[in-house]
């Protein structure tokens, strides 16, 4: 099963076509860390991160992980190992918060881009997301919901992502 990221408002899967924003910058091939781009490949992706508080376990082939208070995804070239990876939060380095107050991270899927060898200062945190009116992400792809749970429902382990 194939995700393809048609334009920036369209990701298409299997018969599906569901509407979704991307990064305020755009779509790059040479993506910088806060640079606000999508970054252009093809990608495997991670497990399901979810919200238990705020959403039932999903009907999905992914392996699901709850979301707890001390998580959060590493953005911190000052930490090469950590850099690009699931950490539990301290006050030293720099990370993006994966329990928040807003609904975005109530669902996420991370796309595995510099990720086995994380390559520092080129980009981190890019995630399949939720949003609510469709404005552009800091380089992530955002749905709506209900077309998320969608998407849940016919992706599996194994599952890519085409960005282009």
């Amino acid at each position: 099963m194939t995700i393809f990221l048609k334009n920036k408002y369209t990701l298409h899967v299997d018969d599906f076509i569901f509407k979704c924003c991307i990064g305020k910058g755009g779509l790059t091939g040479n993506k910088k860390e806060g640079d606000k781009k999508t970054p252009i490949g093809k990608f495997c992706i991670e497990n399901l991160y979810f919200r238990k508080d705020r959403i039932n376990k999903p009907n999905t082939l992914l392996r699901c992980i709850e979301i707890k208070k001390n998580m959060g995804w590493c953005d911190d070239s000052n930490y090469p190992k950590k850099y690009n990876k699931l950490i539990k939060i301290n006050n030293y380095i720099s990370h993006e918060k994966l329990k928040r107050r807003d609904n975005k991270y109530d669902l996420i899927i991370p796309i595995k881009y510099n990720f086995k060898k994380p390559k520092v200062g080129l980009g981190s945190c890019i995630f399949l997301h939720l949003t609510n009116n469709y404005k552009s992400t800091d380089g992530c792809i955002a749905l709506k919901k209900k077309d998320f749970l969608i998407l849940l429902k016919i992706i599996k382990k194994n599952s890519k992502i085409i960005i282009n």
